[in-house]
C-alpha cells in the first residue's frame, strides 16, 4: 500500500499527469480524476454490508482512488432489489455503511453512495421480499412482456421519498455526494425508454419532459433532503443489461431535449456508462457519451467504460479469459483536450485495488489482469 500523498505532483510519472490534478465540484475537491466505478458485489448478506466490504473500499481508498462510488445500494422499498445479498442502504445496514465511511475517510478517500431500485429487471417471487411484484412504469419488463400493473401515482411518491431519505441518510453518515442509479435498464431509466414507459400521463408521452418527471422530481427531492452544496451525481446510458444496442436518443439534438429538464433540476455530475470509452456517441463527431453531455450541459461529467482493458466487457468473464491491460494513452489525451473530466474505472481496480498508486507511479508492467476469479472474493 502506498501512503504517499495522493496530491504529490513530483511523484506522477509524466505519460499520466491529468489523471492526477485536482476537480473541485462545488465545495468539493477530488484530488484527482480516478472514479471507482460501481460494481454489484453481493457480500452483504441479507443486505448488511461487514468489515470486509468496508476495508475493501479502503484499499481503493489508500491507493490514491480520488473518488470512490460504491456499488448499487437499494432504497427502502419492497422491491428495490432482486438479490439478497445486495446491501440495502437503510435501517440496519446503515450501521455497517457507517463504518464504510469511517475507513474511506480514515484512508483519505471521498465516497458517494450509489443510490437503486432495479425496477422490472426484477422476477416475480424474487427475494428479498418474493411476496412483493416488481414495479415499473408501465408494468412492461425490458423485454416488451406485460408483467404487472403500471406504478400509480402512489407509487411514485413512495418510491421518491425513499430515493430522498437515503440521500439524507447518506448525508447524515458523513457521505461527500450520492449517486443516483440511472442507467441500465432500471427503474429510472425505464421511465426515460420508450420501450418500457408507455404510459400517457404526465411521467410518460411522447416527449422527454414527461419521461424525464421522475428523474427530476427525484432530483428535487434529493436536492431539499441534502441541501445546495451536497453533490448529486446521476448515473446515464444508453444501453441496457438485456440489450447492449438499445438508445434513449439518435441525435445530439435529442440528447440536449433529454438532458435539458434533469440537468435544470440540479444534477452536479453525469457518469455517462458506456462499454468501451473510446467509441463515438453519434456519427460525425469522435466525442464519447461523457463528451456530448459536458458539451451541452456544461456539468462535469464521469466516463467509463474498458478503461484499461483490452477485452470487450461481457466477454471477459468467460471462464478461464484474462482480461490484458492495456495502456491508456488514448484517454489521457481525450483527459487532456476536456473531452470529460473523470474517469471510473471497473475491472481493473476491482482486480487490482493498487491500480491507481501503481498508474501514477509508471508501474504499468506490474497491473494486474481481469478474471472471473476476481469476482469470488473482495480483493
Amino acid at each position: 500500500m502506498s501512503n504517499e500523498p495522493k496530491g504529490n505532483a513530483s511523484a506522477v510519472h509524466p505519460s499520466v499527469q491529468p489523471l492526477f490534478t485536482p476537480l473541485s465540484i462545488g465545495k468539493l475537491t477530488l484530488p484527482n480524476r480516478i472514479v471507482m466505478a460501481p460494481m454489484t458485489r453481493s457480500f452483504s448478506p441479507n443486505g448488511m454490508p461487514g468489515p470486509d466490504v468496508a476495508q475493501y473500499y479502503r484499499r481503493r481508498a489508500e491507493n490514491g482512488v480520488g473518488l470512490i462510488i460504491t456499488e448499487g445500494t437499494v432504497i427502502d422499498h419492497p422491491s428495490s432489489a432482486d438479490d439478497p445479498n445486495v446491501p440495502q442502504f437503510y435501517g440496519p445496514a446503515l450501521e455497517g455503511w457507517s463504518s464504510v465511511v469511517e475507513q474511506v475517510h480514515a484512508a483519505g478517500g471521498l465516497i458517494f453512495p450509489q443510490l437503486w431500485h432495479v425496477g422490472m429487471v426484477r422476477k416475480v417471487g424474487n427475494p428479498p421480499n418474493p411476496e412483493s411484484l416488481p414495479i415499473g412504469p408501465s408494468g412492461i419488463d425490458l423485454s416488451g412482456n406485460q408483467v404487472t400493473a403500471p406504478m400509480s401515482e402512489a407509487d411514485i411518491l413512495s418510491v421518491i421519498e425513499a430515493f430522498s431519505q437515503a440521500a439524507a441518510d447518506a448525508k447524515l453518515l458523513g457521505f461527500d455526494g450520492v449517486e443516483i442509479h440511472g442507467a441500465h435498464g432500471y427503474l429510472v431509466d425505464q421511465f426515460f425508454w420508450k420501450r418500457t414507459n408507455r404510459r400517457t400521463d404526465r411521467y410518460g408521452g411522447n416527449s422527454m419532459e414527461g419521461r424525464t418527471r421522475l428523474a427530476v422530481e427525484i432530483i428535487r427531492a434529493v436536492r431539499g433532503a441534502v441541501g445546495p452544496n451536497f453533490p448529486i451525481s446521476l448515473r446515464i446510458s444508453q444501453w441496457k443489461t438485456s440489450n447492449y444496442t438499445a438508445k434513449l436518443v439518435e441525435t445530439p439534438e435529442e440528447l440536449a431535449s433529454f438532458l435539458e429538464p434533469i440537468t435544470v433540476a440540479g444534477v452536479d455530475i453525469y457518469h455517462c456508462s458506456t462499454r468501451r470509452f473510446w467509441e463515438p456517441e453519434f456519427e460525425g463527431s469522435d466525442l464519447n457519451l461523457a463528451g456530448w453531455v459536458k458539451s451541452l450541459t456544461g456539468r462535469p461529467t464521469i466516463t467509463v467504460g474498458s478503461v484499461g482493458l483490452n477485452e470487450e466487457f461481457m466477454r471477459s468473464f468467460a471462464p478461464g479469459q484474462v482480461t490484458e491491460v492495456t495502456r491508456i494513452d488514448g484517454l489521457i489525451e481525450r483527459l487532456e483536450r476536456n473531452e470529460f473530466d473523470l474517469v471510473a474505472v471497473g475491472r481493473s481496480l476491482l482486480a487490482d485495488p493498487e491500480w491507481a498508486m501503481k498508474i501514477r507511479k509508471g508501474r504499468f508492467d506490474d497491473l494486474k489482469p481481469f478474471t472471473v476469479e476476481a469476482l469470488r472474493t473482495l480483493v
